[in-house]
């Protein structure tokens, strides 16, 4: 669907600051990527690929391409449903999944369908760019949550290619820098070449009008993150998850999933202090940062506190106070064996939270502190199905009675791991199946004459005019 022109002035000042960012992008480029080589930030030998040369043993298909771009982890597990999604409906349209940080390749790489194309997004530089576009020639591009970079979508749309937006969010952060006036000629030019915006609530859809996004591009679908608990579980998860349910079984136990630092002291006050009414009492503590592990460990160690380090396989015993989970890719199996978990990323000023929609389909009684960022509108919507499905604290006094009173009380829990999930259920019903029908209707529809004749629409689940809903809120 043609996008609405910014105005003369508007697209003339867009275009200038465009250029600088550019000519800025080119020069910084060889630095930026040196840079994160150096930090460890990028893989050994799969480098290049940032400077949009393709993996040799992946070889551009040749029939239309459609392309998902996400950056972390987060964003890629976003865009995982959707892209099965896309590979279930058309079997034989190539796929091609990019994201940038070495931790979504090292979880992604394995959960993608059979034929998908994984590689490392380019740098936002107009070289690399142009190089990776020209390469795979993509037919349709898929941006998830904030990916708004300015090479990227600019060069797209020269070359008469589709950009989407999807889950799209803008902190407020963002929100007020992109406002400024050396910002909004700038993304209101970007915005201007998408032909699809689905923000994930209403008020992330008001900033994206606020900054000349054309109103008629903005469409409501529901938060996509709802859908990545939806998946289901492979066999070895399965195997994985029964050795674990094995391990601890007959203790109380809770977990504290994406802890950053700073925030494990809350949560081994806590443990400390719940482990004197429960003494057999066990906490799975799954650090953010695989890399945060080691400081976590020598602060049990200072304190003489029993823990396993998962990435060891040791066997938890009876002594294991703290089981700490250095891996990747697993928190939404060790979901599955605790009853209780809460949410970190919300216990310190500065964070902005984390996803619970995994937390509440496997069933758990989710908790979460009170700094969550632009994840309250997910507390917000489960709260309105059932103000038990989450419980946000005020902080560690809070935490610590809380998780008292789940833990001694069975009738609560039960009541809260329901709530939860019944909550994940409503919230996550037809999220992707309309966030793909509003992808063919404004993006591939405009374009039938170069997609497959086999590419067959959707069954209509979003009226073709709908606007984002006023009672969503956050």
């Amino acid at each position: 669907m043609p996008a609405r022109a910014p105005a003369p002035a508007a697209a003339r000042g867009g275009l200038a600051l465009y250029e600088l960012y550019r000519a800025a992008s080119r020069a910084a480029a060889p630095a930026v990527l040196l840079w994160r080589r150096l930090q460890g930030l990028e893989h050994p030998t799969r480098w290049p690929e940032r400077l949009g040369r393709p993996s040799a043993a992946r070889p551009r298909p040749g029939s239309p391409l459609v392309w998902f771009h996400a950056v972390s982890l987060g964003e890629g597990m976003a865009a995982l449903p959707v892209v099965r999604h896309c590979a279930r409906l058309h079997p034989g349209l190539p796929v091609l999944l990019t994201t940038t940080t070495l931790s979504s390749f090292e979880v992604i790489k394995d959960l993608l369908p059979d034929g998908v194309i994984y590689q490392f997004a380019p740098l936002d530089c107009p070289d690399a760019i142009d190089s990776f576009i020209g390469y795979w020639k993509p037919n349709l591009v898929l941006l998830m949550e904030s990916e708004l970079w300015p090479n990227l979508i600019m060069s797209a749309a020269a070359k008469g290619i589709a950009v989407a937006l999807l889950n799209a969010r803008m902190s407020l952060k963002s929100f007020n820098n992109w406002s400024l006036p050396l910002g909004l000629p700038l993304v209101a030019l970007m915005l201007s070449k998408l032909s699809l915006v689905v923000p994930l609530s209403t008020i992330q859809a008001v900033r994206f009008q606020m900054l000349h996004t054309p109103p008629g591009i903005i469409h409501f679908a529901g938060d996509l993150k709802y859908a990545v608990g939806d998946v289901n579980a492979g066999e070895n998860e399965v195997n994985k998850t029964k050795d674990l349910q094995q391990q601890f079984s007959n203790r109380p136990l809770w977990m504290a999933a994406s802890i950053h630092r700073g925030e494990e002291d809350v949560i081994l006050r806590v443990h400390d202090e719940l482990v004197k009414m429960y003494p057999t009492l066990l906490l799975i503590l799954v650090p953010r940062h695989p890399q945060d592990c080691k400081n976590f460990s020598l602060g049990l160690r200072r304190q003489n506190v029993n823990f396993v380090l998962r990435s060891t396989k040791e066997v938890v015993s009876s002594s294991t106070r703290v089981y700490i989970v250095d891996t990747l890719g697993e928190l939404r199996m060790l979901y599955r064996v605790t009853p209780v978990a809460v949410i970190g990323g919300s216990f310190r000023p500065g964070l902005a939270g984390h996803n619970i929609s995994e937390a509440a389909a496997a069933g758990c009684a989710v908790m979460t502190g009170p700094h969550v960022g632009h994840f309250y509108h997910m507390l917000v919507e489960m709260w309105q199905i059932n103000p038990l499905a989450v419980k946000q604290v005020s902080g560690e006094i809070e935490l610590l009675q809380t998780l008292k009173e789940l833990l001694g009380d069975t009738k609560t829990l039960r009541a809260r791991q329901r709530a939860a999930k019944d909550a994940f259920s409503i919230m996550s019903d037809g999220v992707v199946n309309r966030v793909w029908d509003l992808v063919y209707r404004f993006t591939i529809d405009f374009q039938m004459d170069t997609w497959n004749s086999n590419l067959h629409h959707p069954s209509t689940v979003c009226p073709r005019n709908q606007f984002f809903p006023g009672s969503m809120i956050n």
